[in-house]
């Protein structure tokens, strides 16, 4: 009888692993660190876009809303650069021996950058976007950087490339699935919302010379809901993801059970 009980002790053991495979505090910081971004640039715009943002030919537009601009470009894109560069030049090159305990615990990695990413999309596509175009309904524009557009196109826009492109060079350099072959929703979830700042040159263009009214439903802004709706091609992502780590559980599964068997 002891015996039979011990056995059933060492099954326990194997199959109620105490190995940690997501480590969610590097994910909580991300989060955290883009709401105290966007919660900085909702008070500062509520500080001085009124009060310094509506005649840009005035030196306190040139002090508070152009330098702000001048800085958080490079800051932003310098970051996205660094990240990219140190995902790559840290890459697994060995994808094709790695464990299949090695292989999930990135796969709950990926979900904390598509966690990330999506929150940080949330600034465009929600409270920014909307007040973008209450911004331009309200107040005449007599410049493409305006103090919602400094804010929403050239900080946000930014934000959330940075961790699109950051998500899509980790599952390339650390997830065999990604590495050896393209995922077309993938693309389309990093590609697409990007795209969202090129499409910004047509929209000013158009404002300039062909319709001055701040009209959502104008076929002038539909590039940027096509584009946002890229977005929700992360579905398709998350569904090839759970396949995969349901096959990885199994395999680690099985191969306790085999160990403790042994």
């Amino acid at each position: 009888m002891s015996a039979v009980m011990k056995s059933m002790e060492r099954v326990g053991a194997g199959l109620q692993s105490t190995r940690k495979i997501f480590n969610a505090w590097p994910v909580a910081l991300g989060v955290a660190g883009v709401a105290a971004l966007l919660l900085f640039y909702r008070l500062y715009q509520g500080a001085y876009s009124f009060k310094y943002g509506l005649d840009s030919t005035t030196p306190e537009f040139q002090t508070y809303w152009v330098t702000m601009f001048k800085i958080e470009i490079p800051v932003i894109f310098g970051l996205g650069l660094f990240m990219v560069a140190y995902l790559w030049f840290t890459r697994d090159k060995n994808l094709a021996k790695i464990d299949p305990e090695t292989e999930l615990r990135r796969y709950f990695t990926l979900v904390g950058w598509f966690l990330i990413y999506t929150f940080a999309f949330l600034g465009i596509a929600s409270f920014y976007g909307e007040s973008d175009g209450t911004w331009h309904q309200t107040v005449i524009r007599d410049t493409a950087l305006t103090p919602s557009h400094i804010v929403v196109f050239y900080a946000c826009v930014p934000l959330y490339m940075v961790f699109g492109f950051s998500t899509l060079t980790y599952a390339m350099t650390r997830i065999p699935k990604f590495a050896s072959g393209h995922s077309i929703p993938l693309l389309f979830v990093v590609f697409g919302p990007a795209l969202i700042l090129a499409n910004l040159g047509y929209n000013e263009w158009g404002h300039a010379f062909w319709f001055t009214e701040e009209i959502f439903s104008h076929p002038l802004h539909w590039g940027f809901t096509v584009l946002g709706w890229t977005g929700l091609a992360l579905g398709g992502v998350l569904l090839q993801v759970v396949m995969r780590m349901s096959e990885l559980f199994k395999e680690i599964t099985a191969a306790d059970q085999s160990k403790v068997i042994a």
